[in-house]
């Protein structure tokens, strides 16, 4: 079928927002999943952090992974 109101124009400046609005979303997904990786490895004693830090630093990867994205997701949202 054809749509009805016809062909649709995309924005340029719209589509690379949103192309560097959803880089920076993988990108807190993925330096929170290297921050989980590196405090477990710490706490296995693989790399030489004290353990304290190593425990610290894979809960806050871990919280950062879930709810980074989706508060820096609503932030964008607000912004328009």
């Amino acid at each position: 079928m054809t749509d009805p109101a016809g062909p649709t124009q995309t924005d340029p400046e719209a589509e690379r927002r949103a192309k560097a609005q959803f880089a920076m979303l993988n990108g807190v997904r993925i330096a929170s999943l290297g921050a989980v990786i590196a405090g477990i490895a710490g706490a296995q004693n693989a790399l030489p952090i004290p353990y304290a830090l190593a425990v610290a630093l894979a809960l806050v990867g871990f919280i950062a992974f879930f709810f980074g994205p989706y508060y820096l997701a609503r932030y964008f949202k607000s912004r328009k």
